[in-house]
């Protein structure tokens, strides 16, 4: 497809995530620091699960993928985020802001793909533990991975081939600090009916079927664990469940929030807190939740830090 013939745009101009200028520099550094861990909690996460065979099961198998997509998914957004905040002229090329707003979409609907395959593992482990060998193969987890990444292509193509074919005339000022579907929905001069019409069946397909598995993962895992004898099992359980739910509340519900209504209920300036939470705050909370919290992963840690010192 030609992307020069289907707008009169060449270049977007990006508003940012605020219009204070007094805490631009904050903020900068703020997000710095959030990228800067977020970037080495996945990377070493990664890094890793590659470098400790007894991690080569298939829950660290999906950790791996969501280090993987939270480490892609943040340096899509954070980085042009950080020249906004520095630059007077925030300006992004038309093909510069289709490839973010598809790389965008394509992380987003892996992160929900994801989140949900680590559900389904955990609930073969807790309800079905002699089953689990079978049932998670590395067949299985393979085949699991593909899905969750042609999932997300498709999901990517249908908003980004759709963007495509709208007509931008004179308006080319982005009232965001990316190229996100909404925004940029608002300052087409053609119908966008179709576009709204696929921003509700696959978002509401990417939120509400993920969204359905994992709860109905965690009703099987929670009354298993409820007849665990053990008050230090139960206890254990319950805390790595609630972490689990917290951040697929987080990441689910700010989706949500942002996409699955009228848009004559939320301004665009509500809707930028509330992108900042999935596509910021999720992946740098991620590794220190599932992961740093791990007595595995801690081990793993330590023996490759030993490794290191004494080679």
């Amino acid at each position: 497809m030609d992307m020069g013939n289907s707008s009169l745009v060449t270049e977007f101009f990006l508003v940012g995530l605020t219009k204070y200028s007094e805490i631009q520099l904050p903020l900068f550094f703020l997000f710095l620091g959030i990228y800067i861990v977020t970037v080495a909690g996945n990377l070493g996460l990664v890094t890793l699960i590659g470098l400790n065979s007894h991690l080569h099961t298939p829950m660290y198998y999906f950790l791996f993928n969501l280090s993987f997509i939270d480490l892609c998914y943040s340096s899509v957004i954070t980085p042009k985020l950080l020249v906004n905040f520095v630059s007077k002229l925030n300006t992004i090329s038309y093909a510069g802001c289709m490839t973010q707003l598809f790389f965008y979409c394509f992380f987003v609907s892996a992160e929900c793909y994801v989140l949900t395959v680590m559900a389904y593992d955990r609930y073969v482990a807790i309800c079905k533990p002699l089953l689990y060998t079978v049932t998670m193969s590395p067949q299985v987890c393979s085949l699991l991975a593909v899905i969750v990444y042609v999932g997300a292509f498709i999901g990517a193509w249908a908003h980004t081939g759709c963007m495509l074919r709208l007509t931008f005339c004179d308006a080319n000022t982005i009232n965001h600090y990316m190229c996100d579907i909404l925004p940029l929905l608002e300052l087409s001069c053609t119908n966008t009916h179709i576009n709204e019409l696929v921003v509700l069946i696959v978002v509401g397909f990417d939120v509400g079927v993920p969204s359905l598995t994992i709860i109905i993962s965690y009703s099987f895992i929670l009354t298993s664990v409820l007849r665990i004898h053990s008050t230090e099992g139960r206890s254990k359980a319950f805390s790595t469940c609630s972490s689990h739910i917290i951040v697929v509340s987080v990441f689910f519900g700010s989706g949500a929030f942002m996409y699955l209504h009228p848009s004559s209920v939320l301004s665009m300036d509500q809707g930028k807190v509330s992108t900042v939470f999935y596509t910021i705050v999720v992946p740098m909370l991620n590794p220190l939740i599932y992961s740093f919290r791990n007595k595995e992963v801690k081990v793993a840690l330590k023996e490759s830090l030993n490794r290191k010192t004494f080679s």
